[in-house]
């Protein structure tokens, strides 16, 4: 992509200037004829959109919260009476985001072409995702596009709280575990072959753990580089095997088994996946496809696998809220119920709300507290460490002057 400044006519004679991003003059020329002008100069502006800079603008991400203020103002400007077109390529110059502002520059030509909304997102699954085209499609079917957006924009910022309020709480940990290790890393290299030295010339038999300790300070201080080369690929294989499909449900089998986290775990699962799918069946997506959507959007694998069940479940003619309560280990038993309340009463979608707003707040009451749970059990933990290097490290010092 390379960036052009450029001036314009249209039919009536009135000029335009600016500058856009196109392969080439080609397409450039193509973008303006859309929006009904005529291109009558133009300049490549150097180190614009083919800079190295503006390379790394297009390959990056577009966040949670531009997708979520681009739902919201889109749905506002439809509901306004202002055309998508227009809509969209209003939004694109707002965005400073230079992969966003083509994405919606595209999508705009889409619907030129008289592509719906829906399916033109849909040809962008890594930004547009598949709970945020259906909902739209819904909102289209319906005429109640408008809605749709504005509930698409809700759904993205509860979920987008959710992940950043359980993100906080295990940052404090995460933060403290990674200070030990290069705490830990720099006493091998430094401080343990200063006392290995000084038991050497004691000549005194070494405990087990004593000898253990100087061999990994021999290897960080002889081989520094392999070290880091194995630090490095420990590292790789660890982050391969956790994405992959075994270490994703090992990761989450520990998750339930372990005692701070277990609770919260299911909670955060729980607020998910009846506000995704109350959502969905709000916006009028039929039921079988609202919750094989709402199994994509749940990372964790025992809940995909419950959802699937309930796919299954519901082909056969039984009542959602079945599923749900024969897997109370996972969903808690309210869930189940007030499923079944919600079916029975014809007021799913509400019900499903009240639970995923009760969910929400009992893990942002929890995570509040998880720092205050985890943080002894970090001490414990430090204490431990610090207690086996120390005796390690200074016992045969000890017994060696008691001998003197």
């Amino acid at each position: 992509m390379a960036k052009f400044s450029y001036k314009a006519v249209n039919a009536a004679g009135q000029e335009t200037s600016g500058a856009k991003d196109a392969k080439d003059r080609f397409e450039l020329a193509e973008e303006l004829r859309k929006q009904g002008y005529t291109l009558t100069s133009f300049k490549e502006e150097k180190g614009g959109g083919g800079s190295f800079v503006g390379k790394l603008q297009m390959i990056s991400t577009v966040s949670i919260s531009e997708k979520m203020i681009f739902a919201r103002n889109m749905g506002v400007m439809v509901g306004a009476g202002v055309s998508m077109v227009k809509a969209l390529e209003v939004l694109s110059r707002q965005t400073s985001n230079k992969k966003f502002k083509t994405v919606l520059l595209g999508l705009a030509g889409e619907i030129r072409k008289g592509r719906p909304l829906s399916e033109a997102m849909a040809g962008h699954p890594k930004i547009f995702s598949t709970l945020f085209c259906s909902m739209v499609r819904a909102g289209e079917a319906s005429g109640k596009l408008e809605e749709s957006l504005k509930l698409v924009a809700s759904q993205l910022e509860r979920d987008h709280d959710l992940r950043r309020k359980v993100k906080g709480a295990m940052m404090y940990p995460a933060i403290i575990l990674i200070a030990m290790l290069i705490i830990g890393v720099l006493m091998m290299i430094y401080v343990v072959p200063t006392l290995t030295s000084t038991l050497k010339d004691l000549g005194i038999e070494l405990p087990t753990s004593t000898k253990l300790i100087i061999a990994v300070s021999d290897f960080f201080a002889s081989q520094s580089i392999i070290a880091v080369i194995l630090t490095f690929a420990v590292l790789i294989l660890a982050i391969y095997f956790v994405r992959s499909t075994a270490g994703k449900k090992v990761v989450a089998a520990i998750a339930l088994r372990t005692p701070v986290i277990s609770g919260l775990v299911k909670k955060m699962n729980s607020a998910r996946t009846v506000r995704t799918f109350g959502s969905l069946i709000g916006a009028g997506v039929e039921v079988l496809e609202a919750l094989q959507i709402t199994q994509e959007v749940i990372q964790n694998k025992y809940f995909k696998e419950v959802l699937g069940e309930a796919q299954k479940n519901i082909q056969k003619g039984r009542p959602i809220s079945e599923t749900f309560i024969a897997n109370d280990k996972l969903y808690p038993i309210l869930v189940g119920e007030m499923m079944a309340v919600g079916e029975e009463t014809g007021k799913l979608s509400e019900m499903l709300e009240r639970l995923a707003e009760f969910y929400e707040s009992e893990v942002t009451a929890q995570t509040k507290d998880l720092s205050t749970i985890i943080e002894p059990i970090l001490m414990v933990f430090i204490g431990a460490a610090v207690g086996f290097f120390a005796i390690s490290m200074f016992s045969p010092l000890y017994s060696s002057l008691g001998n003197i």
